[in-house]
């Protein structure tokens, strides 16, 4: 099995460690436009395959799509980093253009193709990979939901004390700061609500951090995050390969599903290897769906930015 990751930049470089340490393919392909970044990350991380064990091999390349030719997935992380007090709107006339060529070079020569789309922004990228793929909606796959989940978990396990393995919690909707929303009423510490352990306030303090997540490490660091992204990436590349059935909240094209159509969207799905199996439904309050539904609208407001 082959596994490509396009853009050699601190995720996408993250996401082929990731990959490669759980000997997830044969061999996986780490491409990138600027000469020799690919291959010299892809040669630093081979030179662990004796300390750390795996078999996998690594290879980078300057912008030859011709050596994807058979990959089983794809994970986009190309395109500008957002940086500090920049929008994920101002990202979309630069990142449309490269999004739009990576997916067509991909396709090209792997027609039968998973991607995942981690380039931002997010939710209006995976709606344009779709457009432009031609390929079954249920082969593309925006990754946001689950970063946004796993931060969102972060913030409960450091205000209950507790492992964030032990907590489900799902963040649902754009993949944007004002966009997405931490689903707090549904999240569970082993089966118990976790809004038995904490205030009201407490509540909304974790949800007001969990949506300003990306935004609070841009500011930190002075780009966009990386190792949580990576990771996202490669946990749903791996439920992909091997076929894992996990649950994950992930942009996906709805249908009438959610009350929305025509528009990709971060909702609870099933990954396995047909890419995105099906949708899960959840009860929603009316608080809950208004919030989705406004969301959505933000997406849309951003998707029509593309036409112009």
């Amino acid at each position: 099995m082959k596994i490509t990751v396009i853009g050699a930049g601190a995720v996408g470089a993250t996401t082929a460690d990731n990959l490669v340490r759980k000997n997830m393919a044969e061999e996986i392909i780490l491409l990138d436009i600027k000469e020799g970044v690919a291959e010299g990350k892809a040669q630093d991380m081979m030179q662990t395959s004796a300390l750390l064990g795996f078999d996998s091999k690594i290879i980078g390349v300057t912008n030859d799509y011709s050596r994807t030719a058979g990959s089983a997935v794809a994970v986009i992380t190309s395109g500008i980093p957002r940086k500090p007090g920049m929008t994920r709107e101002e990202l979309i006339g630069t990142n449309a253009g490269i999004v739009k060529s990576v997916v067509e070079n991909l396709v090209k020569h792997s027609p039968d193709i998973i991607i995942l789309i981690v380039s931002n922004p997010m939710d209006t990228m995976t709606y344009l990979a779709l457009k432009s793929s031609g390929l079954p909606k249920n082969r593309i796959i925006g990754m946001g939901g689950a970063l946004d989940s796993a931060r969102f978990k972060y913030q409960l396990a450091d205000k209950l004390n507790a492992s964030a393995n032990d907590l489900n919690a799902i963040v649902i909707g754009g993949h944007g700061d004002t966009t997405m929303i931490p689903l707090i009423q549904h999240a569970t510490w082993n089966s118990v609500p976790v809004r038995n352990f904490l205030t009201e306030e407490e509540q909304d303090e974790i949800v007001k951090k969990t949506m300003v997540g990306g935004a609070t490490l841009t500011a930190l660091i002075g780009t966009s995050a990386w190792y949580a992204p990576g990771a996202a990436a490669a946990a749903m590349v791996e439920s992909i390969v091997r076929d894992q059935n996990r649950l994950f909240t992930a942009s996906v094209y709805l249908e009438g599903e959610y009350g929305e159509t025509d528009i990709n969207i971060g909702v609870p799905v099933i990954i396995n290897k047909k890419g995105w199996d099906r949708i899960v439904p959840l009860e929603l309050s009316d608080k809950e769906a208004a919030l989705f539904k406004a969301s959505a609208d933000a997406v849309r407001a951003m998707n029509a930015v593309l036409g112009d």
